[in-house]
């Protein structure tokens, strides 16, 4: 029996067989062979299509399947590692609005440091345990000030990890580690912070399901 791991970086996709029980490396694969483009129409900023991370997660396991005797029924369990703090935006179809905003677009910098000194360092550094940062949360302030278009017709917003689950699961879904690190939940109340949505003007219904 095989654990199915998948690695989604910003320069490339890793998918994995590892062994149940001696949890040891069967099989690798990498795609794309060349580094994965990052589009940046400005400086500073860096954006990836999720469309693409999920062709080549297909690529990959398509890959694996020609290249051992491994079959479906032997999978136990899939496990998604990924590049932190991206954002995905999804309409209530569940597709894409924009391509996803990563971890190294700097363009809601000031936003974040904004955020930290009007929510104030005791809350942010009791209850969020960081500043608001660069981070998904951010980002999302970003959206809602300058693509006011794409913001409304925002269903749901994904770290990236969620988008390859969702792609495997039909389900959206987070969990608090994703939540932690798009500087979205309130440690001290174990819950999402309502006090960083009311900062920020969002809508809690944008956050998914907690699994």
């Amino acid at each position: 029996m095989y654990f199915l791991g998948i690695d989604v970086g910003s320069s490339s996709v890793k998918v994995a067989l590892v062994e149940v029980e001696s949890g040891k490396n069967h099989a690798i694969v990498q795609v794309p062979e060349e580094e994965m483009p990052m589009h940046s129409v400005h400086k500073g900023w860096a954006e990836q299509d999720p469309e693409a991370w999920w062709h080549l997660v297909c690529e990959g396991i398509a890959k694996l399947k020609t290249g051992t005797a491994v079959s479906s029924d032997q999978i136990r369990g899939i496990g998604i590692s990924y590049q932190m703090h991206g954002l995905v935006v999804v309409d209530e179809n569940g597709m894409p609005l924009r391509p996803s905003i990563i971890w190294c677009d700097s363009r809601a910098v000031e936003i974040g440091k904004q955020a930290y000194a009007d929510l104030g360092p005791d809350y942010c550094d009791t209850h969020l345990l960081n500043a608001p940062g660069n981070f998904t949360a951010s980002k999302l302030k970003w959206l809602q000030l300058h693509e006011p278009g794409v913001y409304a017709r925002i269903h749901k917003m994904m770290l990236p990890g969620d988008y390859i689950a969702y792609r495997l699961s039909g389900a959206i879904n987070t969990t608090i580690s994703g939540l932690s690190e798009g500087i979205l939940w309130d440690f001290k109340n174990e819950r999402v912070s309502r006090e960083l949505l009311m900062h920020y003007a969002m809508d809690p219904g944008m956050i998914p399901d907690l699994v």
